[in-house]
């Protein structure tokens, strides 16, 4: 489907909603959309997120927590050897002003989180949860730490094979790494790599970083306000979205580096606040986690249940290996590229093990989840799928639900978050759905342009229209790129793991040293 037709298309969806005589007939009409793109894209979403046989378990999330493993044996540990010094060079302590790129490491950091710390956090932890009980809180975490070395693979690439301009802009990521590395290795087929992941970023910005966003948080909205047309949300978001993207990765990050922080401050502050409330629950929670993550206490697939949504919930959330976060990374102002890689690691650490474990915790202390007191395992529903919860609510309802439990106004600190979230992320996306962009496109501010406008539209159709299968596709194509993104860090990590080498050696001898600021 190409671009025109979409735009087409968005606008169809849209009129109903100033026409409402319409309404009817666009209804059926969107009703044969769906099924038609469904039809047309199905065989690549089955594929992508086909299970093993005989199993839950989606082959891609397999593919990714298999590459964060042999990543973290590869650089020995690399998440823990180095966490100390990443939090240094966060603090600027290593930062040399006169240091090429455009934006700060803090800045770098707080513009890739804003692309995953989301509505996965709150939503996506309630449904693991839910159906995999509290066990599968460890297996995320687990996964999480694993994933960090996946990051500081592939953010350290990012930076050493970005192109750097004469006026001071940066571009970089997979397909600039994949390309320049394959040909500095002698290997065939990285230009053509690159040109497949470029197009799944392209696709996986405009859908799940950006159509998602708004529609979820349209609904959000009207669930607090009432019920009216999403074309308004979209327009007030494409609006503001467009107002940070057109300034470019300085202007994305002098946002995000206000944004990430303050919303996680808000939603870590509320949880903080259930956690002291219910001190008394927290060993009984960590013990249902640690529980129920090798026995399932009667969950839905037991023990390999709880560890399926764990490792899915982390992989989803963190995006560790899906070649995203090297994009917003490669802009950072250093001449180590190195340095990048050990910033980026904490990524995973704020995302999944703090951030998602947190909701998970809150979720297991405010007890929404049935337990059955004569055995102590959790009462599945009627379906048998899931826990039973009160008042039968499961996803962004049962965090929310968790929350209100201890805070009767949090609905409202919820419905803040999930605006938060999906702002930072939807200008985030827009960044690297751009670089996708102009990599295949050419650089420019003519092009530049033409897709932030592109993006900015997409805003206003995600919000109006229901368009399952386009979403569905989009998130296909997002664990698309982590395919093509992983395959080429096999072939790669090598040269990261001299990079590391060196920097280790130079930082032991005091070469590597402080700047006074």
């Amino acid at each position: 489907m190409t671009y025109s037709t979409k735009l087409w298309l968005g606008a169809a969806l849209a009129a109903p909603l100033a026409n409402p005589a319409l309404a009817q007939e666009t209804m059926s009409l969107d009703e044969k959309v769906n099924q038609a793109f469904a039809a047309f894209t199905g065989p690549f979403v089955s594929l992508i997120f086909a299970p093993f046989p005989g199993t839950s378990f989606p082959w891609i999330v397999m593919w990714l927590v298999v590459a964060a493993t042999i990543f973290t044996l590869y650089f020995g540990f690399v998440q823990f050897r180095f966490f100390k010094h990443a939090i240094q060079l966060v603090k600027g302590d290593y930062s040399d002003p006169n240091d090429a790129g455009e934006v700060s490491h803090f800045q770098a950091l707080a513009t890739a989180l804003s692309g995953t710390v989301g509505l996965g956090n709150i939503a996506g932890v309630a449904v693991a949860v839910g159906i995999g009980g509290p066990g599968a809180t460890f297996w995320m975490i687990l996964a999480g730490l694993l994933g960090m070395a996946s990051k500081f693979t592939e953010c350290t690439l990012g930076v050493k094979y970005r192109n750097e301009y004469p006026d001071g802009t940066v571009s970089g990521g997979p397909m600039y790494y994949i390309s320049k590395g394959f040909s500095e290795l002698g290997l065939p087929g990285g230009k053509f790599l690159a040109v497949l992941f470029s197009v799944f970023c392209i696709l996986g910005a405009l859908g799940g970083g950006n159509m998602f966003q708004a529609n979820q948080a349209h609904a959000q909205i009207a669930g607090i306000v009432g019920d009216y047309p999403g074309w308004i949300t979209g327009i007030i978001f494409a609006g503001v979205v467009f107002a940070v993207i057109v300034g470019g990765i300085k202007s994305i990050a002098n946002v995000t580096e206000k944004v990430v922080p303050f919303m996680g401050i808000l939603y870590v502050g509320a949880a903080l606040i259930i956690l002291i409330v219910n001190y008394d629950k927290i060993g009984w929670a960590f013990g249902q986690i640690f529980g129920g993550a090798f026995t399932g206490l009667g969950v839905a697939g037991g023990m390999v249940g709880a560890l399926i949504q764990g490792f899915k919930r982390a992989a989803f959330s963190n995006e560790a290996g899906v070649g995203s976060a090297a994009i917003a990374h490669s802009a950072v102002r250093t001449k180590e590229p190195i340095t990048e890689g050990f910033v980026s690691l904490l990524e995973p650490l704020i995302d999944t093990v703090v951030i998602c474990t947190m909701t998970a915790l809150v979720i297991t202390i405010s007890q929404q989840m049935i337990i059955d007191p004569a055995t102590g395992n959790y009462v599945l529903n009627e379906a048998g799928t899931s826990v039973a919860t009160i008042n039968d609510v499961s996803g962004v309802a049962l965090t929310s639900a968790a929350f209100a439990s201890g805070i009767s106004w949090f609905p409202y600190v919820l419905a803040i978050a999930v605006i938060l979230f999906a702002f930072s992320t939807m200008i985030s996306w827009s960044y690297y759905g751009l670089k996708a962009w102009t990599y295949l496109f050419g650089e420019g501010k003519t092009s530049e342009l033409v897709f932030k406008v592109i993006f900015c539209i997409f805003i206003i159709i995600g919000a109006a229209a229901s368009l399952g299968p386009v979403i569905d596709f989009s998130d296909a194509a997002i664990f698309a790129m982590a395919v093509v993104n992983i395959f080429a860090l096999y072939f790669l990590m090598k040269l990261v793991k001299r990079e590391l080498g060196s920097y280790a050696a130079r930082l032991q001898s005091g070469e590597i040293r402080k700047f006074k600021h």
